[in-house]
Formats: structure tokens, sequence, C-alpha cells
């Protein structure tokens, strides 16, 4: 503001307007007018100097973790100066920093002919009769088509995906892979330390090509055409009990094309038995 006070009276002297006069139409004191223009990079370098070099230790430090840092190592600047000038450089802005991820290696969409073996994980979106929306987590076993779970919450974090994994780990044991996507959840440091430690590969695709993930779309597109988009729901109990139903019919009743009109859960069993018979 005082800047632009100081351009105004400056014009207003230019065009012929004394000084005095020029301030008092601005409102810009004549000690300000005849104040030297202070370049605040230069005046302030040492500050500067001390900043950048706290951030270049911890890029992500606030104000006054860096103030504070800058005090240990001996900096005697008042607090208000390095806010100032801290302000000035554009620190006080949030800062976010996108996190980069690692190069996905196109995985090809090979199936072991075998139960719990090869997993996939995908989430889906849609939304309550009043509006509310919810989250469906859907593991789909690759092998045999079954559906080993439909989880339903408003929100399903990396720890609630960890426990579905868990019951499932109980009921059925895990799987040597997961194909899944690069969502937060699934990239998410507390997921991927409990798939190490259970020794599962998780094979990502690549971001953009959901084809890549071809059984979970698969399944997503019947989910959604004759589940989803097929009722109405009053709230979250109701859609976790009509889930379940829908999912004991579609593992059990109802014929699957690619596995020659038969249920997913009647295929698993023909396979079982084609292994036993194999060993014998």
């Amino acid at each position: 503001v005082t800047a632009e006070k100081r351009e105004a009276s400056k014009s207003l002297v230019a065009s012929g307007v004394k000084i005095v006069k020029a301030c008092e139409i601005v409102g810009h004191s004549r000690a300000s007018y005849y104040r030297k223009i202070r370049d605040w990079r230069v005046a302030d370098t040492a500050v500067i100097d001390a900043i950048n070099e706290q951030l270049q230790r911890s890029p992500r430090a606030g104000f006054w973790k860096c103030f504070d840092r800058m005090r240990l190592k001996g900096y005697k600047f008042n607090h208000k100066r390095v806010h100032r000038v801290y302000c000035q450089m554009g620190l006080n802005l949030k800062r976010r920093t996108k996190r980069v991820l690692p190069k996905r290696i196109t995985v090809p969409l090979e199936v072991v002919d075998a139960a719990n073996e090869q997993w996939a994980l995908d989430f889906m979106h849609d939304s309550l009769y009043c509006g509310r929306p919810f989250r469906t987590l859907n593991v789909i076993d690759e092998g045999t088509r079954e559906c080993l779970a439909i989880e339903v919450d408003t929100s399903l974090p990396a720890s609630r995906l960890i426990r579905v994994l868990d019951r499932l780990k109980v009921e059925r044991g895990l799987p040597r892979q997961i194909r899944l996507d690069n969502g937060p959840e699934l990239i998410a440091g507390e997921f991927v330390d409990w798939c190490v430690d259970n020794e599962i590969n998780l094979a990502y695709i690549q971001p953009g090509k959901p084809q890549q993930n071809g059984f979970a779309e698969r399944f997503n597109g019947t989910f959604r055409r004759e589940f989803l988009n097929a009722y109405l729901f009053e709230d979250l109990p109701q859609v976790r009990d009509m889930a379940w139903v829908w999912m004991m019919d579609y593992n059990e009743e109802r014929p699957h094309d690619s596995l020659g009109k038969l249920p997913p859960a009647m295929y698993r069993q023909k396979l079982e038995n084609s292994s036993l018979e194999l060993s014998q």
C-alpha cells in the first residue's frame, strides 16, 4: 500500500502539484515520500540465506520450526523480522509436493488356473438415496473369478483394507500376488509393509490403464449393472446386507461365461478335484 501511495504522489508531483498537496491528496506522509526505496532482498540477505539453509535440511518445516532451528544455530534475528522475510519469500503459503510414483512395468494379464494364487483389488463409488456417498472395496480371485469380499463404508483407508485381508487370511489364506491400481490407499506404506511381511507380490498397473486390471474391471461392470444401478439404498447396513446376498448368488448360482457356464464356486471345486486326481 505504501508503494502504491508513493507512486500516486509522485505522479501528481510530476503533473505539477506541489509535494505537500500531493501527499495530502493521496494520504501519504512526506517522510515516506522522501525516504529512499530499499530493496528488502538486499537488506535482508543474511536472513534469506539463513532461512534457505534451514529449508535445505528440512523442506517441510513451518515458520516456527525454521525459526527454532535458526536459534539453535546461533542466529539472533528477531522473530518478527524473520517472519516478515519468510512471508515475503512466499513460504507462508501451503506447499504441496506431488508424490512421484515409481515407474510401473507392464505386467501381462496371465492367470494361473488355480484358486488362491492371484487376487485383484479395486474400489467403486456410489451414493445412498439421500445423496450420501459411499465406497466399496471389491476383492476378486483371478483364477476362479470368485468375489472374495465386498467391503462397504463411507471411507476405506489402508488400515481398513488390511483388516479385510486379515479376515480373508484366516478364512482361506493369502495369494502369491495381488493386482491393483495406484490409489492412495494401495500405495500407502502401511499396506505395502503388510504385504511385504506376508510375502505378497504387488502387481501395480500403469497409471491410466485400467484394462491391465481387466478381471477386476469386468467384475466392477457386472456389480455396477446388476447391483448398484439396480437398487436404491436407504443406509449403509442395507447396502452391506444386500451386497453379501448378491455376492453369494454371484459365486454359487450365477453362471460365468468364461468358466464354461459354471458359477465361480463350482469352477473352483472342479479345479480342486482335478488337482487331487493329478496328485494321485
